[in-house]
């Protein structure tokens, strides 16, 4: 049933406003044969040197998607949703829950995590982050179960695939700690040589010991202010998309104090669970990760308050003869699905970018920050970017804090005029909606409106 939603909402999983560069970053890497340090696309890069750290990634995706094209990548998604909720299936029911009562907890975390209601913030989807929830499940789900034997080998290939490897340290520090308190010695010098093994596995990647370098550009950075899923869960809530999330987690809270004492939660999954819970307040995308690690305590739960009837019924295989109905489903609504999965026409349409690559091969364009990676994928390089969604693992401070002082509705019309002049800037490429800006460019400095597509406007300079 999880991946029939998923399947049913396919083209969000290509919405990403990254997919784009990624996509480009892989089939780059498969043309030279090597990993570049330099970005070939933008502009304004000066000497800073491109940490890829999804390099990997970026490279399957390329060959996913010149064999099997946008459906091939969408398939691939699903199947990891796939693989995650058969994690969270394995070890929910080793936990003693009955079948229903994992059902109803999987479900709803799966539904939820994905983050389908506040797009682009989407943590199940084509891109390099998918990685990190799935294995993050994966290495959860091994100290749990204690079957910890294999992750120092996925953790080489997690260190390739995506920043987020630094969640796995995460997960074994918390299991290792655990067992210190419990003084149970045994497990903690397991998890101590698990840890330092994975820890040496990060270092077996083409970047060496500047993959620590792009993490550091990436967490803790003064762009993550700038970036809506950095910032705190109320700023991320949608009316009335988000209210069956956060009814979630009024359940989990209200379930935990009630009955907290009465059902034997292992204390691994509760630690989890609240940590991730208070990190998801105060940055969204951490809340994806509560949704995951709170099934093991909703599913206990659960199992105190369903009706007996419904356990009898799951004992006799309703469940199974459900869930092979779902599953002859599946394939039928992919098909559905299929012949509309492209990229996204929500900021750049293949019509705007014929009309870029045909005038503006030559420009120096200030481009808005979500419009970056899409016009990379579109123009194959065509049109030099001004900036896109790397961040800092591409681009030098000083160019961020000159595009951030001009990321503002209200615009600073000083600040516009000197990044203009600073990076002598021949087009600007931004949202047709922001209309200070028209007024300020048209209006005041006398630049002309040359394009006007149906979500970005081309102002020419005079």
């Amino acid at each position: 049933m999880a991946c029939l939603y998923y399947a049913a909402n396919a083209q969000l999983l290509l919405g990403h406003y990254d997919l784009g560069w990624h996509l480009a970053a892989g089939d780059l890497i498969r043309e030279r044969g090597s990993i570049p340090f330099q970005d070939p696309w933008a502009f304004t890069l000066g000497d800073k040197q491109w940490i890829n750290l999804s390099w990997l990634w970026d490279a399957i995706a390329s060959v996913v998607y010149q064999y099997t094209g946008f459906g091939g990548i969408a398939i691939l998604v699903v199947a990891c949703g796939a693989i995650i909720v058969g994690c969270l299936t394995w070890i929910t029911l080793g936990s003693g829950a009955s079948a229903p009562a994992v059902c109803t907890a999987v479900l709803a975390a799966s539904v939820f995590y994905p983050a389908f209601a506040t797009p682009p913030n989407i943590y199940l989807a084509a891109s390099p982050n998918t990685s990190t929830m799935l294995l993050s499940v994966v290495f959860y789900a091994s100290c749990l179960r204690k079957t910890r034997y294999l992750l120092p080998l996925l953790m080489i290939l997690w260190a390739n695939l995506h920043g987020g490897f630094v969640m796995g340290l995460l997960i074994i520090g918390l299991f290792g700690g655990v067992a210190l308190l419990r003084r149970d010695w045994v497990s903690f010098r397991y998890l101590g040589f698990t840890g330092v093994a994975c820890l040496a596995a990060t270092l077996v990647n083409p970047l060496g010991w500047h993959i620590y370098v792009g993490v550091i550009e990436t967490l803790g950075h003064f762009v993550q202010a700038y970036i809506t899923e950095w910032r705190p869960y109320f700023e991320n809530f949608q009316v009335p998309g988000s209210i069956a999330g956060l009814a979630y987690i009024l359940i989990f809270v209200a379930l935990e104090l009630r009955n907290g004492r009465s059902v034997s939660v292992p204390l691994e999954a509760r630690l989890f669970s609240w940590l991730f819970l208070g990190l998801g307040f105060y940055e969204y995308r951490y809340m994806s990760f509560f949704y995951l690690f709170s099934t093991i305590p909703l599913a206990l739960h659960f199992d105190l308050i369903l009706p007996k009837r419904l356990k009898v019924l799951a004992a006799e295989g309703y469940l199974f003869t459900s869930g092979i109905v779902v599953l002859c489903a599946l394939p039928l609504v992919f098909m559905l699905k299929a012949p509309a999965l492209t990229f996204s026409d929500d900021l750049i349409s293949d019509q705007d970018a014929a009309y870029f690559k045909a005038n503006l091969s030559h420009a120096r364009v200030l481009n808005h920050w979500n419009v970056g990676g899409p016009l990379i994928a579109r123009a194959h390089g065509a049109v030099p970017v001004f900036i896109d969604g790397r961040a800092a693992t591409a681009y030098p401070d000083s160019l961020l804090r000159d595009y951030f002082r001009l990321a503002t509705w209200n615009i600073d019309e000083s600040a516009w005029a000197e990044v203009l002049e600073k990076y002598e800037i021949d087009a600007v490429l931004w949202p047709t909606a922001h209309d200070v800006l028209r007024r300020f460019l048209v209006d005041k400095r006398g630049w002309k409106e040359q394009y006007v597509g149906m979500h970005e406007t081309l102002y020419a300079k005079p």
